[in-house]
């Protein structure tokens, strides 16, 4: 495992081009919850959570697909909102999620880690200790 410091995680983000005119953040829990409230902190913007359950501590699908674990956040007047995750490996959970929010609601996405050009890390490889998690 790869540790990573708040400070880069911090710094990392204060360099990402964040898209502009967004109305809000919504976090998928659990793992990105953190994530979702240092973005939203960055940009000034509300957040809300969406809690689904698709892996397991050791980062192993434990369903067939992500299991919604509550209810579906109102985004009210939202039109254009950040999704955010902390890690993207087969998008499924990022998916699920935008799935179950509004179609009519612009939804971008946005992950700490991952192959993906919304990843704000993507040059470590394998799997990362995040500071804010107890392992």
């Amino acid at each position: 495992m790869t540790p990573l410091t708040f400070r880069d995680i911090v710094e990392r983000l204060a360099r990402w081009p964040f898209p502009a005119r967004l109305d809000g953040v919504v976090g998928i829990a659990t793992g990105g919850v953190v994530p979702a409230a240092l973005v939203a902190q960055r940009l000034g913007l509300e957040l809300k959570v969406i809690a689904l359950n698709y892996r397991d501590e050791a980062n192993e699908p434990r369903f067939t697909e992500p299991q919604l674990l509550s209810a579906v956040p109102d985004l009210g007047l939202w039109k254009r909102v950040l999704l955010v995750d902390d890690v993207y490996v087969s998008g499924k959970s990022w998916e699920a999620a935008r799935g179950l929010l509004p179609p009519d609601v612009e939804v971008l996405p946005f992950v700490l880690k991952g192959k993906v050009d919304f990843a704000l890390i993507q040059d470590v490889d394998g799997c990362v200790e995040w500071p804010w998690r107890a392992y």
